[in-house]
Formats: C-alpha cells, structure tokens, sequence
C-alpha cells in the first residue's frame, strides 16, 4: 500500500512566502505512525510541485483554513483520478460539516490515538466517511519521520515540538479551540533526543508558548545548557516576571521569542480573554528585562478591535520603535472559523466562508470595523508594516540593540536578513491570493 502525504500551500504560487517554507512537523509525525510495510510519499505545495499522476492508493492532505481552498482542489484533482483522499488538520476540525464534502474521508482532531484504526481501514478498503478523536494523546516516543524531508529548500532550522496546544483561551485563536485550552508535554527525554540529533544548530521549538508551565520550562532549559545550541520559540508574557526562568533562558542559548503583545487596551485585551496582558507598563519592564539578557523579541500586535483607532495604530508603531523590537507584525484581526470571536462577528462578516471566497486575499479584511473601512484597516496594517522593515528603522532599531550584538555579533547579520525578508514578504503578502491556481 503506498500513502502520499500532501502539506497544501495557499496558492499555487512558484515564488511562495519564504518566511512560510518551514518543516511540517504535523505531517512527519503521521508518517512516523505509519507502519514500515506502507510505502510513504510527500509533496510540500510549499516547496514543490505536486505530481497529480504519482503512484499512490490513499492521499492524506494537511489542511489549515488559509490553505483549505487549495487544499480542496488538490483533493479534487486526486480523486478525479480515482484516488481517496483523507483530510486532517486544523480546518476538517473546526470546519468538519464543511471538509467532508470536499473528501473521501475526514479526521476530526489529534491523528495519533485514531491513526492505526484509519491504516486498518486503508488496508481493507473500507475508509470511513468521519474519524473523531476527542482523547488526550500520549506523546511519548512518537518522533517526526524527518526523512520526508530530504530535499526539499525549507528555512535551515529545526522545528522540534516540545509542548502541543495552549492553556488560554484567546478570543481569535483557532490553537485555542482545537485542543480546547489543554496543553500537552512530551517526556522531557524525547525532546533533548531531538535536540542532541538536530540536523541545524538552530532549534525553533514550536510550542505556541514554551513558558506555560514555569517548573517544566525552568527543567528543559537546564537541560539544554550542555547542549549549547542556539533556539527561537513563541512565549506568553504572564511568565517573564519569573527573573529565574529569564536567566536560564539566556544560559540555554535563546537567541529570541515571539510575543503576542496584541493591544495594549485594557477593554480590549478583555475582549480578546487575554487578561495577562496588562499594557505598556508590563510589556516595557519585561522587553527591558529581555534586552539586558540579550534576548531579541519579535512582538506580534492586532488592530482593528472596537476600540482601536488610527491613533491606536500609530501609537503601537512607536512603542516597538522604542522598545527596538527585532521583528514585529502589525496584523489585521481575523475571524477564524471554529473560534468564539467568528461567532461573535457573524454579523458582520461581509461574506460568510470567506476562505471559500473567489479572489479573496491574504490581506483582506472580512468584517466591518467600527472605527475603519475594511480598506482603510488593511492599509494601515500594510503601512506600518512597511515603515518598520524600512531601512532607517532597521538602522534605528540596530543601533538601540547594539549591546545585544555584542554578545551575539553574528545576530546582526540575520537582523538585517531577516529584516529584509520580512520586507519582501510583506509586498508580497498584500494581494497574495488564497486558493488561486495560478498566480504571478
């Protein structure tokens, strides 16, 4: 029996989103499940172009709600030519009433506690419509099949998982609402295996926040120290007062963090169930408390909340101007299906599906603001994007993390590499299609 593994794209693009074109760990974990008999194949729509005609009996396609309107048309493609096609990830999930009518079959949360009962099925030719597993997954021993890899142009660095899922439970977040608030550790043994077998000495552990358990956080950076690696992960900021956790933080080698900064409005981040967050004066004291340990923090911000204007816009612009953030992405509130904060805006959706929506763009804005025209919000978040990544803001910002560069000089050269990527993608961001066959 031959399974080919698919990760869809957005589009059908040649010249995709660099910064995107990362390892699919989710995918090398499926094929990990999968018995040795089976022969696996995987194409990243990313990366490369898929061969419709492979050789293959089931085709199992990784799908995100940004990518699930190509995703259909992949699966449309195979079954023309009579393959069956299985649907997983984020978006069957969230959207399974919707999923299962673009597949053979669907699988609706985690693969692991469900996938040996989908192989069984496989083998005898009998797929169900609708897989379902509601259970917590066990994640000891299960390592991503890297081999599917080989070959393909992905950012040299090495995602491994640490964690899965997230304790909160923000408004917009579609993480939140698939693992339902729950946050699962794989055995600390497993991950510093990974880690010790690294193909890049670049870790970006992908945890959607690293810190959500401080004694469990506090234990893996310790045991990273020997290692002396270098690494990247997504951090909340209700554990950065810990002045301990920093310190082991810099000591296991973390070059910088991601932070969902978000708004720095009290009506707003209760809106968004964000409730640690409490404003600048936090958010100051924690970046100072980064920088003096020379970790760089890329800062992630929302407009276009009830309560947002283009002051609100303008003033978030400053503080990361101020505070010399390395990265930052100035990015319009979107309404993902599956969360609480597209049920709340149903009402003002200008079309429903919007996913579905022919010429429908990644920087689109799909609701109607109180204080902006949808045009006029996503402007702004394109303007101030671009401001950022402009050069005299990367001269500015480098000079404000000259002490930074000092302990870590080889920084500066992916400051300003990563700066001008992030530049490039943004104009290609504005008006990159979703679900478009051909686009140039």
């Amino acid at each position: 029996m031959i399974i080919t593994f698919i990760m869809a794209a957005m589009n059908n693009c040649t010249n995709y989103i660099r910064t995107w074109q990362m390892e699919p760990i989710g995918v090398a974990q499926a094929a990990a499940l999968t018995p040795r008999d089976i022969t696996i194949k995987f194409y990243d729509d990313r990366v490369e172009d898929i061969d419709y005609d492979v050789e293959t009996d089931y085709v199992v396609i990784s799908v995100e709600t940004y990518t699930a309107q190509r995703a259909y048309y992949i699966a449309k493609e195979f079954q023309n030519r009579g393959k069956k096609v299985l649907l997983a990830g984020f978006h069957p999930t969230l959207v399974s009433d919707e999923a299962v009518n673009y597949a053979d079959s669907i699988l609706i949360g985690q693969a692991e506690n469900i996938w040996a009962e989908i192989i069984e099925d496989m083998r005898k030719g009998e797929l169900k419509r609708v897989y379902k597993d509601d259970g917590k997954v066990n994640l000891k021993g299960i390592f991503p099949l890297r081999k599917i890899f080989q070959g393909k142009n992905y950012m040299p660095v090495t995602l491994i998982e640490n964690s899965r899922g997230c304790k909160f439970n923000c408004q917009f977040c579609s993480i939140a609402a698939f693992h339902k608030s729950y946050c699962n550790y794989r055995p600390l043994e497993d991950v510093i295996f990974e880690v010790k077998n690294a193909k890049h000495k670049t870790i970006f552990f992908i945890d959607d926040n690293i810190g959500s358990d401080i004694k469990r956080a506090k234990e893996l950076f310790k045991a990273l120290i020997p290692y002396k690696i270098k690494w990247i992960s997504q951090i909340a900021t209700d554990c950065l007062e810990d002045d301990e956790l920093v310190e082991l933080m810099e000591k296991s080698g973390c070059l910088g963090i991601l932070i969902g900064f978000e708004s720095f409005n009290p009506t707003t981040l209760k809106q968004m169930n964000k409730s640690w967050n409490t404003g600048v004066e936090k958010y100051e004291r924690i970046l100072k408390k980064l920088t003096k340990h020379n970790i760089f923090v890329y800062g992630t911000f929302i407009f276009g909340y009830d309560e947002d204007t283009e002051e609100t816009c303008k003033a978030t612009f400053d503080f990361a101007m101020k505070n010399n953030l390395i990265l930052a992405a100035f990015n319009h509130l979107m309404p993902f299906p599956g969360t609480p904060l597209y049920d709340t805006f149903k009402s003002r959706m200008l079309y429903d599906k919007w996913w579905l929506k022919e010429n429908c763009c990644f920087s689109d804005v799909v609701f109607k603001p109180k204080n902006f025209t949808p045009e006029k919000l996503s402007e702004l978040c394109y303007m101030y994007k671009k401001k950022f990544y402009s050069f005299p803001s990367m001269l500015k910002r480098a000079w404000g993390l000259r002490n930074c560069f000092i302990s870590h000089w080889t920084m500066l050269f992916l400051f300003f590499k990563y700066n001008i990527m992030s530049d490039i993608d943004t104009t290609k961001r504005r008006g990159y299609a979703i679900g478009k066959e051909k686009f140039n």
